[in-house]
Order: structure tokens, then sequence, then C-alpha cells
């Protein structure tokens, strides 16, 4: 056997080790969400007694999807859950491709500064700043329980991320010329954000959607701190109401997980094939 053969069969060992690799670790990704579908359609009695199995002794049953709708007010959760991912990413994008489109354009030394700031403040974990969040607006404010200061505090801890990830995309795929140009043919700044840089981003700004509207949907600590009122509790938040003092019902659970998961699901798939790009565009610059 020459060299070449050796570096062929030695090269395929490696394709082959990879792929068992990524194939067990895909596995143990999708374990939890095959248990969940495969779970929904038991009884609880059929849940506890043999979870593994793909139909239960009692066979499949659709009654957990009912119970759970009426018992978590499925309506009116998943409205603020709506409500507040939608603003929240909206606004999240709007601020941060702007302040993004001023910082890489004008060479001011304060925008470093900033820039550097916002940079810094993404390692700072939440949980430091949760209590002293909840007593200035809850004690000295008293503005808890509002949808709005929710979607507010999602902006402030978002737009760090945001920023940088449009900044790196505006430096790397918007050519200034194209700026000069609409400007020469009578384009204001406004309009040249809105009418070149801003459809260039199409990339980023899915990329931004996804990794945002994902956070803002599935969060449970935040808003568990800022939303006190049952009417305006979130999908996440109204999950709660299946788990009982002594015992819990993971038939309803497992519907709940389900139902609150698939909106957020659909959103991913119809913008997926956007992510690799736009995390791509905003790393490099």
């Amino acid at each position: 056997m020459d060299m070449n053969e050796k570096a062929a069969k030695g090269k395929k060992i490696r394709h082959a080790v990879k792929l068992i690799v990524l194939v067990l670790l895909f596995l143990c990704f999708i374990f939890p969400f095959v248990l969940v579908v495969i779970n929904v359609f038991k009884t609880k009695g059929d849940i506890t007694s043999n979870p593994l199995a793909l139909i239960g002794a009692h066979g499949f049953t659709f009654k957990n999807f009912p119970e759970a709708i009426r018992k978590m007010n499925f309506g009116s959760a998943f409205i603020n859950s709506f409500i507040i991912t939608v603003f929240s990413t909206v606004i999240t994008i709007l601020l941060s491709s702007m302040t993004a489109f001023l910082m890489v354009r004008n060479k001011w030394k304060v925008n470093g500064i900033l820039f550097g700031l916002m940079i810094a403040s993404m390692v700072i974990p939440f949980q430091v700043l949760m209590i002293p969040l909840v007593s200035l607006y809850g004690g000295w404010l008293g503005i808890l329980n509002h949808r709005a200061t929710l979607i507010f505090m999602h902006v402030g801890f978002s737009l760090s991320m945001a920023t940088f990830m449009f900044h790196g995309a505006i430096h790397t795929n918007v050519p200034v010329s194209l700026e000069e140009a609409a400007t020469i043919d009578g384009c204001t700044r406004w309009q040249t954000y809105w009418k070149i840089v801003f459809p260039l981003l199409k990339p980023t700004i899915a990329t931004v959607a996804i990794i945002d509207a994902m956070a803002f949907w599935n969060d449970y600590l935040l808003p568990s701190l800022v939303l006190g009122r049952k009417e305006l509790y979130t999908l996440p938040i109204a999950t709660q109401a299946f788990y009982g003092t002594y015992s819990t019902d993971m038939g309803l659970v497992m519907a709940a997980l389900l139902l609150a998961m698939l909106p957020i699901l659909i959103l991913y798939l119809f913008l997926q094939r956007y992510i690799v790009e736009g995390v791509t565009a905003g790393a490099v610059k």
C-alpha cells in the first residue's frame, strides 16, 4: 500500500468518525423533542409507566391538547407572548441597525467608546442585574406588571449583540460607493439608509430576528420577575399551571410545551436559510 492509498484510507476513517460523532450529537439534541412528541398523545398513566414507548397501553389520545389550552389560558398567553416578541424584535432590529450604521459611517471617537462599552456589556450575566432591576422598576418606579416594561427590558438586553452583528455586516457588505451614488442622486441620509443600506442587510436582519425572537418567546426568568398578574402571563410562565405540589400531569405539560414551541419553530423553518449567511456577514470585519 503506497502513501496515497494510506492517506486516502486515513481520510475516510476520519470522515467516518466525524460523521458518527455528529450523528450522536444530533440524537442527543433531538431526543428531548422526540420524547415530547411521542408522549403528548399518551395518558398520564402511560407516560409514567413507559415514557419511551411509541404508543401507550391505552392507545393515542388527543385529550391533552384541549385540556392544556383551557388550563393554561392559551389564548391570552399566546397573545401576550406574540405582542412582546414582535415588538421587542422589531424595535431591536430598527435601533441596532441604525446605531450600527451611525457608528460605521462616522469615525467619531465617542462612537468607538460606546461600541466598546456595548461589547463589554455582553459579558455581564443577567443574574447579576435582575435583583437591582426589579428593585428599581418595581420598588422605586412602580412600573412592573406592564408589557411595555418587559419589551423595554428585552430591547435593552439584546441591543448590544444585535448592534455588533449589524456593525460587521454594514462594514463588510455595504459599499460606501452605493451611498455616495445615492447622495449624488439627491437622497438624504435617512433615505439612503432605508432605500440602500437596510435592504442589503436582509440576511443579518433574518438572523437577528430568529435569535432574538426565540430568546424572547422562550424566556421564563425575566417575564416571571416583571409580570405578576395572571392575565399578563406569557406561554413559558403559563405552563407552570401544570406543576402541582404533589403531582404533575406530564401529558398536559407535554401538550403545553408543544403548543408553545410550534410558532417559533415555524418561524425558524422560514428564516433558517438566512442564519449562516447572516452570522458570517456580521462576524467578518
